[in-house]
């Protein structure tokens, strides 16, 4: 029995590394007995237990036990998704344009990190955003995530984006347009693969299918397929607070124990945003969460019909500003 890093996992069958080698793994037997519930049993960053077969291929027998997770909510298998595990540092790359600046695309990657840090990496900084847009790309500073505006164009601070990065393991997330690939080239000297921006919607062509974990001389980054918007997983709602540090303050405070700040008389939380304690957009923001985990259709319901009903709502929602 080994134990060995999944790099990569495409259509059932994962690339894992133990002892400065490759194997080519698939799951022994039809799934992993201690994982249940889960659109996809296994992500690039788990570590696992396997035993080799010969030089190149061999069966997975266990998924051991992860530290974290950036998950997300897949609307066709109406399950939570891992997209990576076992992270240092999750990194949400966003843009100025092309794709435009999105905060609450921003505030779901945050919410989506379970038990991990997250960073903000605003691309393209040789644009400059609207005095709104720089009021809502400094609130995360201020909220206490790192935050950096870097232009892997010009090369604007990748000096000190590398530093931030050293002897970490690290996956970048984002919309499709921002330059994850941009970035990672840069960084890396890679050739991922890059792609024009889709001039009809004004977002980037997926250039990344999977998520993929590149080593570096000195930090691991796992590259993920771009996206137009995440879904938040659907776990406990209160386990959306932690995306919202700003409410722990007056939270305890609230009349109900329990409390979810939407329509709960007594809400503290709901008073500081009419004070403006709390910005305004970043509970609007948490509301338009909470309101996609109370959408969930029952369990009762056929799978083909709360798909239907999940893709309208994300229809809807892309046509909203975030």
């Amino acid at each position: 029995m080994e134990t060995g890093l999944v790099t990569r996992g495409i259509n059932n069958i994962y690339t894992v590394e133990a002892e400065g080698k490759s194997f080519l793994c698939r799951i022994k037997g039809k799934q992993l007995l201690s994982v249940t519930d889960e659109y996809n049993p296994l992500a690039v960053g788990d570590l696992v237990a396997f035993n080799a077969i010969n030089e190149r291929e061999g069966l997975i027998t266990e998924r051991l036990e992860r530290k974290n997770s950036f998950q997300r909510w897949n609307v066709k298998k109406g399950l939570n998704q891992t997209v990576v595990a076992n992270m240092d540092l999750i990194i949400c790359v966003t843009s100025v344009e092309s794709p435009p600046f999105r905060p609450r695309f921003i505030d779901r990657v945050i919410a989506c990190s379970q038990n991990v840090d997250v960073m903000i990496v605003l691309n393209k900084s040789d644009i400059l955003l609207t005095e709104d847009e720089h009021e809502r790309f400094s609130l995360f500073g201020k909220l206490g995530y790192k935050t950096l505006a870097v232009s892997a164009k010009t090369g604007e601070n990748m000096d000190e984006l590398e530093k931030i990065l050293a002897n970490k393991k690290v996956a970048f997330v984002g919309q499709s347009g921002v330059g994850k690939s941009t970035l990672i080239n840069r960084l890396l000297g890679s050739e991922q693969k890059t792609g024009d921006i889709s001039e009809k919607y004004n977002r980037g062509k997926h250039t990344t299918n999977h998520a993929i974990l590149i080593h570096g001389k000195h930090f691991d980054i796992a590259d993920t397929p771009g996206v137009r918007e995440f879904l938040v997983p659907h776990n406990d709602a209160h386990q959306l607070e932690h995306a919202f540090p700003e409410f722990a303050e007056f939270s305890h405070e609230c009349s109900y124990e329990g409390c979810l700040h939407q329509d709960e008389p007594g809400c503290k939380v709901k008073d500081a945003v009419e004070k403006d304690l709390i910005h305004f957009d970043r509970y609007e923001s948490y509301l338009r969460m909470i309101a996609s985990l109370d959408e969930k259709k029952p369990e009762w319901m056929g799978k083909n019909d709360r798909s239907k009903s999940w893709v309208k709502r994300m229809d809807r929602d892309e046509s909203e500003e975030y």
